[in-house]
């Protein structure tokens, strides 16, 4: 007797803690080509890349996660993992294509990185939306000012959600070299932000 199925469900919001069944099932459907399985990858995983990407490029971020998709889409059946192993993949993806980028000069004349988000048409038209983008804008502005050995390691392991052990491998460098250069930029952000308009805002309970 033929065993029948209902349909199977989908996670709105994906979570690199939970290692459950459903987590893995989705991205074994990416893998064997589901596009709404893909679809919900690119929901959580974009959003990161792209912060991630304007650290490296700035205004080029679009260009350079666009083309790490394109990559991406066309190798995910090589890929093996969970999720937390695909955002670090994707990381590696994209930083790669940064560096070619830079490699061949094609650059653009630089826009200053909050311009570059607030110039996003927002999901809707609300002022909650407007405050979290200057919050954002403002918040990669301060990490951008770091070393970038500094920043690309908060970026990674702060806004990608990746371990040590990850980051470490997407930027070429030893686990602890990246522990240590996470935690030297996050004491000198706290310490910028302190001292900054964003800071008191954020002390006031404003953003």
């Amino acid at each position: 007797m033929t065993e029948l199925r209902g349909p199977r469900t989908r996670p709105s919001v994906l979570n690199a803690d939970d290692e459950g069944p459903l987590q893995a099932e989705l991205i074994e459907r990416a893998r064997a080509g589901d596009s709404d399985a893909f679809a919900v990858l690119y929901r959580d995983t974009q959003p990161r890349l792209l912060r991630y990407a304007a650290l490296l490029v700035g205004q080029d971020a679009d260009d350079v996660t666009a083309e790490a998709w394109l990559q991406i889409a066309r190798d995910l059946r090589t890929f093996t993992g969970d999720l937390r192993a695909f955002r670090g993949w994707a990381s590696t993806v994209v930083r790669n294509r940064a560096l070619d980028l830079k490699r061949a000069s094609i650059r653009r004349p630089a826009v200053p990185m909050e311009m570059m988000y607030l110039d996003r048409p927002a999901d809707n038209d609300t002022a909650a939306t407007a405050a979290e983008s200057i919050s954002t804008a403002a918040a990669l502005a301060l990490i951008a000012t770091l070393p970038r050995d500094q920043a690309e390691a908060v970026l990674l392991r702060t806004v990608v959600g990746l371990d040590a052990k990850a980051a470490a491998e997407v930027l070429g460098k030893r686990a602890g070299a990246v522990r240590v250069a996470a935690h030297r930029g996050l004491k000198a952000l706290g310490r910028r932000i302190d001292a900054t308009e964003f800071g008191r805002q954020i002390n006031e309970g404003t953003v």
